[in-house]
């Protein structure tokens, strides 16, 4: 199997020479030992199979991430995946805080990513929460009621935006700071935006 091409936008993103971009390299080395695509997407290492994002590699300020798209579905007896958020459904990332631990698990990791590849090939699919399933806040019904138009915008939504507006709706403890949210972000709602666009 010859070596996967690689991408220049990745090579002039490691030669800025940022935090982590030595333990980003060794990564990147590992990954490209696969049959993938390298991409650079949302100013990332991004790596496809069949088209499909399976795999980014990024930075935080106190640690860098094997990020697994679907992370949820890999087999992991080292427990070296831990989810990113509590609302994550589907990615599962590798917390790299040293060269020494990519070497030292390296066994590990390349096992990780073979069954990431693996299953995209196979076709298999995260079974995601739908957005019936999230609850909806008093506050939200309230003002569905006072303004339908508010209502017929939200619904017309793509269950993804309507989830993400869900969850940062419902979060605050107080009434009136949901309240305040929701108010907020009427008018993105109205021209059917997501709450972070």
């Amino acid at each position: 199997m010859s070596k996967p091409e690689r991408n220049p936008k990745v090579d002039a993103y490691l030669d800025k020479k940022s935090k982590w971009s030595q333990e980003i390299s060794a990564l990147r080395e590992l990954v490209l030992e696969f049959d993938v695509q390298e991409d650079f997407k949302w100013y990332q290492p991004c790596y496809k199979v069949n088209g499909k994002n399976i795999i980014i590699l990024g930075p935080f300020k106190d640690f860098c991430v094997l990020s697994f798209f679907k992370g949820v579905l890999l087999e992991d007896p080292k427990n070296l995946l831990e989810q990113m958020g509590e609302n994550s459904q589907s990615s599962h990332v590798v917390k790299i805080t040293s060269l020494d631990q990519i070497a030292s698990h390296k066994n590990e990791y390349q096992d990780l990513i073979k069954q990431a590849i693996n299953n995209e090939k196979e076709g298999k699919k995260v079974a995601m929460k739908t957005t019936s399933e999230y609850e909806v806040p008093e506050e939200l019904k309230l003002m569905f009621n006072e303004n339908p138009d508010l209502k017929i915008a939200f619904e017309k939504l793509t269950p993804g935006r309507q989830s993400g507006y869900l969850l940062h709706f419902s979060a605050p403890k107080q009434s009136k700071t949901r309240f305040a949210r929701i108010e907020k972000f009427n008018p993105n709602i109205l021209q059917g935006k997501g709450f972070q666009e």
